[in-house]
C-alpha cells in the first residue's frame, strides 16, 4: 500500500496559492453510471466514489514500479483534483474498456481511472457530460454507525451530486493520508467500509473544530473557495 502523506501546511485541497500550483496539473477521472430507467441511489453514489478513489490509491498498479505510479504521483505532487462525469449505454461500455477501477455499492457503479493531465482527457472521457448528475435517495439514508467512518457533509452548501462525490472522495483520501500503517491496514482489509451523511447544522461546527481530516474546496465550481465541504470522521482518527 502507498504511503503518500501530506502536511496540512501544503494540503492540495488548501484553496490559497502555493507550490502544488506551479506543479503540472492533473486530474483524477470517475464516471458514474446513470442509466435513464435505473439512476442510482445518491448517497449509494457518493459512498461509492469514496471507495473508488480508495481503490485507485491502493491498487498494485498505483505504487512503487507500477504502470500507473508515475501519473499518481504527479496528480499528487500538484492539486488534487476530481472531476465526475456521467455515462450511460455505449457511453459507459467504451468507458469500461479503458484502464481503470469499477466499484460497485448497493446500486451504484463508479470508475476510476490514473489521472490525466488537465487537458489530455483520453476521447471516450472528454466526450461525457459534467452535468446532470442530480440524483435522489429513494428511500430514507440509514443512521450513522459509530464504528464505521463517516464522510459528514457540510449542511449549509448545495452540491450537485457529481460534485459531492468529488469531495467524498477527497474526504476519503485525507482520512487515509493520516491513518497509521496498522489502521490503513485494517480499512483495506475490510473493504474500505464508510457511510457518506449530510451533518445536522447544529453539530457541523463541532465536527469542523474536532481535527479530524477537513476538505476546503479550492472553488472551481459550484461552492466558493475556501469553504468546507466534508469531515472525514474515521474511528481511528478520533481524539488525537
Amino acid at each position: 500500500m502507498s504511503d503518500n502523506r501530506t502536511s496540512s501546511a501544503d494540503s492540495p485541497f488548501r484553496p490559497d496559492p502555493g507550490a502544488r500550483d506551479e506543479a503540472p496539473q492533473f486530474v483524477l477521472p470517475l464516471v458514474v453510471r446513470i442509466e435513464r430507467a435505473a439512476p442510482p441511489a445518491r448517497t449509494d453514489a457518493l459512498e461509492t466514489a469514496a471507495r473508488a478513489v480508495l481503490a485507485m490509491l491502493t491498487d498494485e498498479r498505483s505504487v512503487g514500479d507500477g504502470e500507473w505510479a508515475r501519473a499518481m504521483r504527479d496528480w499528487q505532487d500538484a492539486r488534487i483534483r476530481k472531476v465526475v462525469r456521467r455515462a450511460r449505454g455505449a457511453e459507459w461500455r467504451r468507458a469500461e474498456a479503458l484502464d481503470g477501477i469499477t466499484v460497485t455499492g448497493k446500486s451504484a457503479e463508479v470508475r476510476v481511472f490514473p489521472p490525466v493531465p488537465l487537458d489530455g482527457w483520453p476521447k471516450d472521457l472528454a466526450r461525457l457530460q459534467v452535468s446532470g448528475t442530480d440524483l435522489d435517495d429513494p428511500e430514507p439514508v440509514p443512521p450513522a454507525d459509530p464504528a464505521v467512518p463517516v464522510l459528514w457533509l457540510n449542511p449549509g452548501l448545495g452540491m450537485s451530486a457529481g460534485k459531492a462525490m468529488a469531495q467524498a472522495g477527497h474526504a476519503a483520501q485525507l482520512a487515509w493520508w493520516e491513518l497509521s500503517d496498522e489502521a490503513r491496514t485494517a480499512w483495506h482489509a475490510a473493504g474500505f467500509p464508510l457511510a457518506v451523511h449530510t451533518a445536522a447544522p447544529a453539530d457541523w461546527p463541532a465536527l469542523t473544530a474536532a481535527g479530524l481530516p477537513t476538505v476546503r474546496d479550492a472553488g472551481f465550481t459550484e461552492i466558493a473557495p475556501g469553504s468546507s465541504t466534508v469531515v472525514a470522521d474515521h474511528p481511528a482518527l478520533r481524539g488525537r
